[in-house]
């Protein structure tokens, strides 16, 4: 497993990680036969959030870091905040002060570890109060509970403004990214044809995070939208199943294996976000650290998604875009 620098040398870690939301949801010995799957694979980046599981996916964690002793050593933890659920929606968002030393309290309880290597913040908060946001980071760093911070699904002007008020460097921004999901990047590219394409839903924050030494984690490499389910063998998508297909039998991988392909591909070294719980289809995703795409591969695949997307055609190029 290769090795990135997140937070541009802040620290190194795999250049996949291991999404551990649904760890709850499997029995205690799959959850550990799957962490520990993880680590011989080379993944030492682990994300958690308090929402997930309500706490009981921290717990599972925990109970793995108690019984494997040295663990917690190899590897890094990062925890988030934020959302305030309860079992069908998010009530409110909750990036106060109080909250943020009571949500890392709790987690370091539930993972049982005494520190976070990175706390991020879930999601923006209209009501945000970034100098409250500020004291809280402080106090975690000064006394050794966290080491780094970061955001997710900030956009480039919410993410500048928080940064432009704290000591911390932000380190991370996770956004949704796949190869079927490709708003973050579709601002940075040149392949514009038509007025839907040209709209900049998030204001270019890719290259801004770039330009920053922000690293961003890629959160459901394999979805479609926000719950449209994973592109593989989705007859929405025949193009881009088309196209995968035929560079897996090329390459002689899978179609996980080429989409994780597709986003490390990029240049700004994009962290993926691995949800899944079966340890075999983890070690095929792993494969994708030893493919290779070529620029014209991974803009045919890129091309794809436009094309079922009815954002262009392919041949005549005098058609109109299919509504």
């Amino acid at each position: 497993m290769k090795q990135i620098s997140i937070g541009n040398g802040a620290m190194n870690a795999s250049e996949l990680a291991l999404g551990c939301m649904r760890d709850c949801r499997i029995p205690f010995e799959e959850a550990e036969s799957l962490v520990l799957t993880a680590v011989e694979e080379g993944i030492n980046y682990f994300d958690h959030a308090d929402v997930y599981g309500f706490g009981d996916a921290e717990l599972v964690f925990g109970r793995i870091l108690d019984r494997n002793p040295g663990l917690r050593n190899r590897i890094r933890i990062q925890s988030k905040c934020t959302l305030i659920r309860d079992a069908d929606k998010t009530l409110y968002l909750d990036t106060t002060k109080k909250h943020i030393l009571e949500s890392v309290d709790g987690s370091l309880q539930r993972l049982h570890t005494d520190y976070l290597d990175t706390y991020m913040l879930h999601h923006p908060d209209t009501l945000i109060e970034p100098e409250e946001v500020a004291e809280a980071f402080d106090i975690l760093q000064a006394s050794g509970k966290v080491r780094y911070f970061g955001v997710s699904n900030f956009k480039m002007m919410d993410l500048a403004y928080l940064q432009s008020c704290l000591k911390q460097k932000l380190i991370i921004n996770q956004m949704q990214l796949s190869v079927a999901h490709t708003e973050l990047i579709d601002s940075t590219n040149s392949i514009k044809l038509n007025e839907k394409d040209n709209i900049d839903r998030n204001g270019s924050v890719l290259t801004y995070m770039r330009m920053m030494g922000i690293t961003a984690q890629a959160w459901s490499p394999f979805q479609v939208g926000f719950y449209g389910g994973v592109f593989m063998g989705d007859p929405n998508y025949p193009a881009l199943n088309q196209a995968v297909d035929r560079m897996c039998e090329e390459k002689g991988v899978s179609p996980s294996a080429l989409a994780i392909a597709w986003i490390l591909r990029h240049p700004a070294k994009i962290q993926p976000l691995i949800g899944t719980t079966n340890k075999e289809r983890l070690k095929d995703i792993c494969t994708a650290s030893n493919v290779e795409l070529s620029r014209e591969e991974w803009y045919e695949l890129y091309r794809a998604t436009l094309t079922d997307e009815g954002r262009v055609q392919l041949g005549n190029s005098n058609q109109k875009p299919v509504k």
